[in-house]
């Protein structure tokens, strides 16, 4: 190998981990809308009928046009991602490409049957009765669940492969279903699935939310921000829940993985939780540490023994600055989680009280914080995942390295995604202000109710 080919052969898996990271970064956003955005459009709807109050049937046509536009970017951007799992990771799919192929064949299916539904639920308003056009709905819900599903299932993969042998080299004894559901794909898809329904909920109750700051106070917005609020909040602690799920799941599975998140550096019986600081010479420096914490959290018994980083060779963990931001990465995800908690306190007190959101200027800007706050969590989240499993593409099975496309050129995809997605969220963020601006439409509302009714 010449001096060119090999620095391209060390540049590549740069390459394309940046360019996969930066489009999944922003892909993902958009995915979780259409995973819990059709929930809320739904229920809308249905409190329109049920309480006859006009102002619900509002918020869901105006927020099923929203819907429908984050639908045509995702398209784009998915389509986007599916084609770099080819063109930046040959060596994954050559090798294992038939392993874990059916859950993207069934992702598919279920775009577009979610396309589908979509057509008929957006120009089905006048043509369909209520209680079609609301079952015309619920196909656009499961199928964006189905869908997060069999691409979780993937990823999860990754993490726990199941689901072939490898004999002289080559892979054979595929069974694409145990592959499918591995022992990480529960916890995982559980996780993010609640994940999206927080990342809707917060985010669309934070526009609601500066819309109050800003003395708008009617009914449309008032609830606005509280059917995704609620939604969210509610998801919150169960999502806790989950969360130490999947900790003591990756615990079991990649016990490396753990280590590196906590920044644990020798293996130790009753380990302490150590919150924030950063990891350099093989130590954690100026974290805050919780007796015991690691071990009971990670196994439900404060003595005991955690596997450290130092239990594997150094080629086989993430490198001190890898452990550094997944470390940083998973409390970022943990304090986000709690001040969503402590916002689902302030809401349920105050409803409790009174029958009302809190009217304070600091709670509102809490949640009007909340929606961004959700995206970051939900990144930080993968980013451990991700980061935590260097240097492995497939947890002790593929390199990084090794999966990478080894051609020229690939480096200059990068720029290319940025312009394009700098296109993209111009033209969502101009057409999101123009649905903004539109007039509320109250008394179309209220005639579509009365043509219902009668």
């Amino acid at each position: 190998m010449n001096y060119t080919s090999f620095a391209t052969a060390l540049a590549n898996p740069v390459a394309a981990r940046s360019q996969m990271g930066f489009s999944l970064g922003c892909h993902i956003i958009i995915a979780c809308f259409g995973v819990g955005f059709p929930t809320l459009v739904l229920f809308a709807e249905w409190r329109a009928h049920k309480t006859g109050d006009p102002v619900y049937l509002v918020l869901a046509k105006r927020w099923a046009k929203i819907l429908g536009l984050l639908f045509a970017i995702g398209a784009v951007s998915g389509t986007v991602v599916s084609f770099e799992m080819g063109s930046l990771w040959a060596g994954l799919m050559s090798h294992y490409g038939q392993v874990i192929g059916l859950p993207f064949a069934m992702e598919g299916f279920a775009f577009f049957i979610e396309a589908i539904f979509l057509g008929i639920y957006l120009y089905g308003w006048d043509k369909l009765s209520p209680k079609v056009h609301m079952l015309a709905g619920l196909p656009i819900a499961i199928s964006g669940i189905a869908g997060t599903f069999f691409v979780v299932s993937a990823n999860a993969w990754m993490n726990a492969p199941r689901g072939f042998s490898v004999i002289h080299g080559r892979i054979v004894g595929i069974d694409p279903w145990a592959a499918m559901f591995n022992p990480a794909t529960g916890p995982e898809a559980a996780h993010m699935l609640l994940a999206a329904y927080m990342v809707t909920g917060f985010g669309i109750a934070g526009f609601y939310a500066v819309a109050m700051l800003r003395g708008n106070r009617d009914r449309y917005t008032r609830l606005g921000l509280l059917i995704p609020l609620t939604l969210a909040v509610i998801i919150t602690p169960i999502q806790i829940g989950v969360g130490d799920w999947a900790a003591e799941s990756v615990g079991v599975l990649q016990p490396t993985k753990l280590a590196a998140i906590e920044g644990l550096s020798n293996t130790t019986k009753g380990a302490p939780e150590q919150l924030f600081g950063y990891y350099s010479d093989g130590q954690l420096h100026d974290a805050v540490k919780i007796p015991y914490g690691l071990s009971l959290l990670a196994k439900h018994n404060v003595n005991a023994t955690i596997q450290g980083l130092n239990a594997v060779p150094a080629n086989d963990r993430p490198s001190n600055p890898l452990v550094t931001v997944a470390h940083l990465s998973f409390d970022a995800m943990v304090s986000i989680g709690f001040f969503f908690f402590a916002i689902g306190l302030w809401l349920a007190w105050s409803w409790k009280r009174r029958k009302e959101i809190p009217k304070t200027k600091l709670f509102l800007a809490a949640v009007s914080v909340s929606g961004l706050a959700a995206v970051v969590a939900m990144e930080c989240g993968w980013i451990t995942t991700e980061v935590g499993r260097q240097p492995w593409i497939v947890y002790n099975v593929m390199r990084v390295d090794a999966a990478a496309n080894p051609e020229h050129g690939i480096q200059y995809g990068f720029y290319a995604l940025v312009l394009a997605y700098v296109v993209l969220a111009t033209v969502l963020v101009l057409v999101l202000r123009y649905l903004a601006g539109l007039p509320l439409e109250l008394e179309a509302a209220k005639k579509y109710m009365k043509r219902h009714q009668a």
